[in-house]
């Protein structure tokens, strides 16, 4: 989609007012002088590689490598860190000088770094984040953020405290030709209608096992990769791309591919500072012995006091927003429905300039450059940590309603489920020594 006219002239005269206010590096980038000592140095947490999830042959980069290899286009590349150091030296091999790191915190201790981007599993992911905002970086993360609830509460006020800018890989807030920012001003606009429903359609979680346990490769540091989690020995179908199908490292398709979708449906919906107050399901979950154990089919829907609903569903890969008034439907491919067809030129317009609007005055396309324009002028990034919490907790609040097998009631506000210990306690997790938050 195009920028109209009057919203190109505003992104022009919004860049060249941040221009005159930025720090001298980042005004000769608006000049057109990027040299290299202009630039933000980088480091690249968590870099996987995987082999061929479809074919089983050759490798390919993991999301970790990606978003190191996209920090890497505008910043200086400087140092990776992963705990299998056959991906770190796999990564570091495509840049000139790029200092290798088995442990993360060798490389937060470096005073000439400035951002770090994090793609490890996902139950690494809060204490490396913690630890690199205290340490004084800016950190772009993979989603899912958290692991659990309590973990999203206690990130969100090490951002607040810090200062440091977060920005979390949900995407879809940026890119795929703007359709989902498109789908959420319709929404928002009350177009659609004022009482709105939102499948999240994502696909399923893989089932398998028992697997059998095997010593790790040298390059590996298995007690590290484990981290928080409990100690078990070594198979290879619990890390890699593998590790999202076990609740001990992520939450199975709900929290991988569900907060792509379920984050626009809340962004969509108004709901981003607020959370449900009802949520039920059920699941169907592997459960073997040694193999994995996230739902592999789901259907939970999560209700708010406004009387709009988020339904969380492994069925095909899409978004359907509906109304009163109208339905949509959204997915990486594009835009459809009667609405969409409907708007007119005048109308489109308008749409443009909402678009800017949500992007905090940003141009959208590109969800890494937001997050180090936002390093530049200490903006707010188009995903942050307090729209993603409240994203990825009703991911989370779905899978302990599907483990309990039972409605839950949720106190948005106080962030508690109403008079019920038994779920309560499985806000958090009990976390090993010593890789505790």
């Amino acid at each position: 989609m195009q920028l109209g006219r009057s919203t190109r002239r505003n992104f022009v005269k919004n860049s060249m007012a941040a221009a005159a206010s930025a720090p001298l590096f980042w005004r000769r980038c608006y000049a057109g002088d990027e040299s290299a000592n202009d630039r933000l140095n980088v480091g690249a947490i968590g870099t996987s590689i995987y082999s061929n999830r479809y074919t089983g042959e050759g490798e390919e980069p993991g999301r970790g490598a990606t978003i190191g290899h996209q920090a890497a286009q505008l910043g200086n590349l400087l140092a990776v860190a992963d705990v299998n150091l056959r991906h770190a030296r796999f990564f570091a091999k495509e840049y000139g000088h790029c200092e290798v790191y088995q442990d993360y915190r060798r490389l937060l201790d470096r005073s000439d770094i400035d951002v770090v981007t994090i793609g490890t599993p996902d139950h690494w992911h809060v204490k490396i984040a913690i630890d690199a905002m205290q340490s004084g970086k800016d950190v772009y993360c993979e989603k899912p953020l958290t692991l659990t609830i309590d973990e999203g509460k206690r990130i969100r006020k090490v951002v607040k405290d810090t200062g440091r800018v977060l920005q979390v890989g949900t995407q879809q807030r940026s890119e795929f030709g703007l359709a989902f920012l498109k789908a959420v001003v319709l929404a928002r606009s009350g177009r659609l209608g004022d009482k709105l429903s939102v499948l999240c359609s994502v696909g399923k979680s893989q089932k398998g096992g028992p697997f059998e346990n095997t010593v790790p490769p040298s390059e590996l540091d298995w007690d590290f990769w484990l981290g928080q989690a409990p100690d078990v020995p070594y198979c290879p179908e619990r890390c890699n791309y593998d590790f999202r199908w076990w609740l001990e490292y992520s939450g199975g398709q709900i929290t991988d591919w569900g907060v792509h979708h379920a984050d626009i449906a809340v962004w969509a919906l108004g709901v981003e500072d607020t959370g449900p107050v009802e949520i039920a399901g059920n699941g169907k979950f592997s459960n073997v012995e040694n193999g994995y154990n996230v739902a592999v089919e789901f259907d939970c829907k999560a209700r708010y006091s406004s009387g709009h609903e988020i339904r969380l569903y492994s069925g095909a890969n899409e978004l359907i927003i509906s109304g009163e008034r109208g339905r949509i439907r959204v997915n990486r491919s594009g835009l459809t429905g009667a609405p969409v067809e409907e708007l007119t030129d005048s109308d489109n317009d308008r749409i443009q300039d909402e678009i800017i609007a949500l992007c905090h005055g940003k141009q959208p396309g590109n969800h890494m450059r937001n997050f180090f324009e936002c390093v530049r002028d200490r903006g707010k990034p188009i995903s942050d940590v307090w729209s993603h919490h409240r994203s990825v907790s009703v991911c989370h609040l779905a899978n302990i309603a599907m483990q309990l097998d039972r409605r839950l009631e949720w106190n948005p506000d106080a962030e508690r489920f109403v008079a019920d210990d038994q779920a309560n306690a499985m806000l958090s997790r009990r976390q090993r020594e010593p890789y505790t938050l």
